[in-house]
């Protein structure tokens, strides 16, 4: 008879996939325009069972891309770009090495 202490298991799920539809449906766009955005790079999609899926976070992402495109007046080409760039800022924002406890003050 062995004795082992039990093992204790954690299941961990992920949230379903948004189908092509409730990603169109939720951000107001046309679900041409959604395969778009994903053909140009500047929204991540998988293919699952033959449909293009998306993590939840698209939502946001086309909301950002939407507000660069209007807002701004920028091309696709230049939405990339920006895209990029703030995603490399959020990081470096988070990285705890970059944060200081005080404020940096010129010296006069």
């Amino acid at each position: 008879m062995s004795t082992s202490t039990p093992v204790t298991r954690y299941l961990l799920v992920r949230p379903p996939r948004l189908r092509l539809e409730t990603l169109a449906q939720r951000s107001g766009l046309h679900p041409d325009m959604v395969r778009r955005l994903v053909a140009l790079g500047l929204l991540d999609g998988v293919r699952e069972g033959g449909e293009l899926r998306f993590e939840s976070s698209a939502i946001a992402v086309v909301g950002r891309i939407q507000r660069l495109r209007t807002g701004l007046g920028l091309n696709y080409s230049a939405i990339g770009l920006v895209l990029d760039l703030l995603d490399r800022i959020e990081k470096l924002e988070a990285d705890p090495r970059r944060r200081r406890t005080s404020a940096w003050i010129p010296q006069a």
